[in-house]
């Protein structure tokens, strides 16, 4: 322990009792938790068998075993190391004969919504979007243990969505299956109900080690508790100004509430930060002290101050798009690989501009999660589907797409035919007059839309035949937030001005959605490590970069409405997000690229206020 400082040497020589240690960005948390395993073990004669060690993945509970091993050596075998759901799983295996068969895939779950939805009266554009959030809400509900009665749900009214949650529950139980969250859910009333189960894992496990705590959820926590007593040998590791996920029950007042569960805890705060250099340690502190909602600690820097936090303001995304991939290049010339740069985004749509570019300078990049491709967008599909049927395709599915987006009353049991002729059309209601108008408006639009350039089609289809009104109108029956939806259509907008023609543009649409089938390949290699050695930069979301740290890192788009979120409202929702971009500002060790623009998508937009915060109110 000679290395360690002296606030990690008084957390890793904790022996018995609640402890909990605050681990700041780059302050060597895991080593610490690594070194009191090896403590326990060595110095205090501990069984390394009755020792469990729980991580949030997969990755982080196979990384701290390989660190612990190196330590150990064949020992470490003995220790315990999984996830919550490992571990849990574990426990209802042993308890109810479960079976990995058991639990239901990803693609069966969303079989099963899908059919549920189906039969729902329902309208709905996005259904893989709605599906997504009503899994989410699913999940939500479950983890906060929450009762339907008090739930509103944000996607749909209240009795759709206990419709939605009971079918869903019930054909799980036909099938004998459960979800992820059905683990957590089922191992806490498990040894709720049974002790003589309960006794069994305290005594299997009695020191219990937990890694990035802050993202606990309410039913993790108290099954921890359950399985904690009567010792309390529990130690958590985990630092409140780093916890992100609340759209998934973690909240960083369960830390708090640590403290006051466990009156005689005691607590650590590891304030040394050995990975970013002084000036960013210093910017972030300035930043994350906002915050109300959270433990006062010190933050210092181990590094010297090498640069200055760069913060840029620029006209447009193009201006700065272009900024960042010369800065790349500008970083990769002075022998940093791609791989130590990482450019951070509040949301993956965020990502189409920047990687169109990155394209066009030929840097190598790839991204680390899904990235939603925007062409796939209901929206941007109407969009694209007027042009063509505009340009002369005549298929049915094209037709019944856009009739009547907006509304133009046309009965859909009109397309009999795999091919559509206006003229057939027009012959069907001729008797009516009203809607014969509607359809000659229809085909005028459209032969006015195939004369036009790409930019002023879309500004055509936008607000001369009035698809912007049809969306608010969508907006207001769904119950979102219409700003979203008027921002894919401003997006979509921007882009056409750079084409010259639909011809090209298409092309254009083609060969991105190619490219996002490349990275899609690449992402899956890099699961199965097959492409570790590649060099290229990072694209990913500030949700994704947690836990990792890269020499340079840019994050651009800093403006309000994007981070913060125009959908963080209350107190708690902002402050969740400036502990995102504290997250995402201390995963640069030397350099910190930050921008704003002052316009997006030909609309003025302000700087964060998280900048002025950083600042100090000057910009």
């Amino acid at each position: 322990m000679i290395s360690l400082n002296d606030e990690q040497k008084r957390a890793v020589m904790h022996f018995r009792g609640p402890c909990l240690v605050i681990g700041t960005p780059g302050s060597g948390k895991t080593r610490v938790i690594t070194e009191r395993i090896r403590y326990l073990v060595q110095n205090c004669k501990i069984n390394p068998s009755n020792i469990l060690v729980i991580t949030f993945t997969k990755a982080a509970a196979l990384e701290m075993k390989k660190r612990y091993s190196k330590i150990v050596g064949d020992t470490a075998e003995k220790v315990q190391f999984g996830t919550f759901h490992a571990i849990f799983f574990m426990i209802l295996k042993i308890a109810y004969n479960f079976t990995v068969n058991n639990i239901i895939h990803d693609s069966a779950k969303r079989n099963i919504l899908k059919q549920i939805v189906s039969d729902i009266d329902i309208e709905i554009q996005d259904e893989n979007e709605f599906l997504n959030n009503i899994e989410t809400e699913i999940s939500l509900v479950k983890s906060e243990r929450l009762d339907l009665k008090h739930y509103c749900s944000i996607n749909c009214s209240w009795d759709i969505f206990k419709k939605i949650y009971n079918s869903y529950q019930s054909e799980l139980a036909r099938q004998r299956l459960i979800d992820f969250d059905d683990i957590l859910v089922y191992c806490y009333e498990l040894l709720s109900e049974r002790q003589d189960v309960l006794n069994i894992w305290q005594r299997q496990y009695p020191f219990i080690l937990i890694d990035e705590f802050q993202d606990i959820n309410h039913v993790q926590y108290d099954i921890v508790k359950l399985l904690a007593k009567p010792e309390n040998n529990i130690f958590i590791v985990g630092d409140d100004d780093q916890s992100i996920y609340g759209f998934r029950g973690a909240r960083p007042d369960i830390m708090q509430q640590f403290l006051k569960d466990y009156k005689d805890a005691v607590k650590y705060v590891l304030g040394i930060n050995y990975r970013c250099c002084a000036s960013i340690v210093k910017a972030s502190s300035r930043l994350i002290k906002h915050n109300q909602n959270r433990f006062t600690k010190k933050l210092v820097a181990s590094k010297a101050e090498k640069v200055p936090v760069y913060i840029k303001k620029f006209d447009n995304i193009t201006e700065e798009d272009n900024y960042i991939c010369n800065k790349i290049l500008e970083y990769h010339q002075m022998k940093i690989p791609y791989s130590e740069m990482a450019v951070l985004f509040r949301t993956n749509i965020q990502t189409r501009t920047l990687v169109s570019k990155l394209m066009e300078y030929n840097i190598p990049f790839i991204m680390k999660e899904h990235i939603p491709n925007i062409y796939e967008h209901w929206i941007v599909q109407d969009i694209l589907t007027y042009i063509r049927v505009a340009l002369g395709d005549r298929d049915r599915a094209y037709f019944l797409r856009i009739i009547n987006k907006p509304k133009r009353y046309v009965h859909r049991n009109i397309f009999t035919k795999p091919y559509v002729h206006i003229e057939e059309l027009k012959y069907f209601y001729k008797d009516k007059l009203w809607m014969l108008d509607r359809i000659e408006q229809f085909e005028s639009d459209l032969k006015f839309i195939s004369t036009l350039k790409p930019f002023a089609a879309v500004n055509f289809i936008r607000r001369g035949i009035g698809y912007d009104d049809y969306i608010k109108e969508y907006a207001e029956y769904r119950g979102l937030c219409v700003d979203d939806l008027m921002n894919i259509l401003d997006e979509i907008q921007e882009e056409a001005k750079t084409q010259k023609s639909f011809e090209k543009w298409f092309e254009y649409i083609k060969l991105y959605g190619e490219e996002l089938k490349k990275q899609a390949e690449k992402r899956k290699a890099l699961l199965n490590l097959a492409e570790k050695e590649d060099d290229f930069v990072f694209v990913l979301t500030m949700h994704g970069a947690k836990g990792l740290e890269y020499t340079c890192v840019f994050i651009p788009d800093v403006n309000d409405g994007v981070i913060p979120h125009n959908k963080a409202v209350l107190d708690d929702n902002i402050e969740e997000e400036r502990r995102m971009f504290y997250v995402a500002m201390t995963r640069a060790k030397e350099y910190l690229h930050i921008s704003y623009v002052k316009e997006r998508f030909n609309k003025k937009t302000d700087v964060s206020c998280f900048l002025h915060e950083i600042k100090c109110g000057k910009l």
